[in-house]
């Protein structure tokens, strides 16, 4: 066994340790832990700007993209935000223990369900440290350990993260393998890690397609992941178009870069001749490429053919694939043939519509009348989340607190026994 095979065996053992003390510990005890993280991570600053300037110099010096240096950069408001968002997941109801419905057999026995934590988590991204903070403190307060991963090229502002997270940990009493930076650069940390599955219960990995796709093919453990955001806005017959107009611009220009904005605009062909128009003029304005199909481009002479490779594509860009198609079938079938499972939004007047929509669209939040940027745990009430599965084992879209728990079944007799 290599170094960093034993490594990373040693954190996973240790981290099943810390998964067992802390799957006891009191809602209380987490919140101390929590905050005082917050306080940790804000009496560090410096230090922890310091350690982020190294990995921005290299990053600069690899050549990396001004999107990943912007996601890698820590500021004064990247830290008071983590530090924000540990408060805010104190404040969060704890999901483990809690029971759900009860019922009652004929012979008496009286079942319900509890929530108990999933274990051990592994976490493998990339960029943002920020996702250091915002892990740790879901997994603990859902009772978990974690063991994260992140990129080279946030290899020190983590490690600096990670000293005031053990800190913490210790300082609350609770054990500091409830927690761990993974301490080595080496891709071969990740194949080592995805091999742990005597130890940890579940990876999710977060960033590109290309990322997770390695991690679903190396791993002997279960995953939680999505591929990549390929989302649709549809504009049915008689919607309300200047309501259209907003819901579509907000959805691709608000932030372009991530999984929830919109990548394909579908349009009745009733409406195509009135909205299409307007439309590709402000996407335009706003910098956003069009590709359309012949009717899009007969209406918007701007627009650069669409090839077939535009309709399964995630720009994560100012890019934009624009189609008129026949009616909601159309639209729905477009969605079934070319979506990621991810997040998919109608703009209707019809109730009916809406509900078939609603009802017959594969995605992990459908949306009506409303932007795809809402599929986001922070906007739609979980308080915050550690990602977004398209899987349907065991969790579906948004991940907060709650999707870090499973359930197990309490029963309670008075003597009972089979016959």
């Amino acid at each position: 066994m290599s170094t960093i095979e034993q490594t990373i065996t040693g954190m996973a053992q240790a981290a099943r340790r810390a998964a067992k003390a802390l799957a006891c510990c009191s809602t209380r005890q987490k919140n101390a832990a929590l905050q005082r993280m917050a306080e940790e991570v804000s009496r560090r600053a410096e230090t922890i700007k310091a350690e982020n300037r190294k990995d921005l110099a290299a990053a600069r010096a690899a050549g990396l993209s001004t999107a990943m240096i912007d996601r890698l950069t820590v500021k004064d408001a990247t830290l008071a935000a983590m530090a924000q968002g540990l408060r805010a997941v104190a404040e969060l109801p704890d999901p483990v223990g809690s029971l759900g419905p009860a019922w009652i057999r004929p012979n008496g026995l009286q079942v319900a369900r509890m929530r108990i934590p999933l274990g051990v988590i592994g976490i493998v991204y990339e960029s943002r440290p920020n996702v250091t903070v915002d892990a740790a403190g879901l997994c603990l307060k859902a009772g978990n350990a974690a063991i994260l991963r992140g990129g080279s090229e946030a290899f020190h502002s983590n490690c600096a993260l990670a000293a005031a997270i053990a800190q913490s940990l210790g300082d609350s009493g609770l054990p500091e393998a409830a927690v761990q930076v993974v301490p080595v650069t080496d891709r071969a940390a990740v194949n080592a890690l995805l091999q742990q599955e005597d130890s940890i219960d579940l990876i999710i990995p977060r960033g590109g397609e290309e990322l997770i796709r390695f991690v679903v093919a190396h791993s002997r453990i279960p995953v939680l992941k999505h591929y990549k955001g390929v989302c649709h806005v549809y504009v049915d017959e008689g919607a309300d178009l200047a309501m259209a107009e907003e819901v579509c611009f907000n959805a691709k220009v608000q932030r372009p870069g991530v999984c929830n904005a919109m990548e394909t605009l579908l349009v009745h062909r009733s409406e195509a001749g009135r909205f299409l128009p307007a439309m590709a003029r402000r996407f335009i304005a706003a910098g956003v490429e069009l590709r359309g199909c012949e009717q899009t481009r007969r209406l918007v002479p701007e627009a650069v053919p669409a090839a077939e490779a535009d309709w399964p594509a995630e720009y994560l860009d100012l890019i934009l694939a624009v189609r008129v198609v026949g009616d909601m079938e159309e639209a729905v079938a477009h969605i079934a043939a070319y979506g990621s499972n991810h997040t998919e939004a109608i703009v209707t007047r019809d109730y009916d519509r809406a509900h078939r929509f609603v009802r017959e669209v594969d995605a992990s939040v459908v949306l009506v009348n409303a932007s795809t940027r809402f599929n986001d745990g922070g906007e739609l009430g979980l308080g915050a989340e550690i990602g977004i599965s398209t899987s349907k084992l065991h969790a579906f879209g948004p991940m907060g607190l709650e999707e870090l728990t499973t359930r197990k079944f309490v029963v309670l007799g008075s003597g009972q026994v089979r016959p």
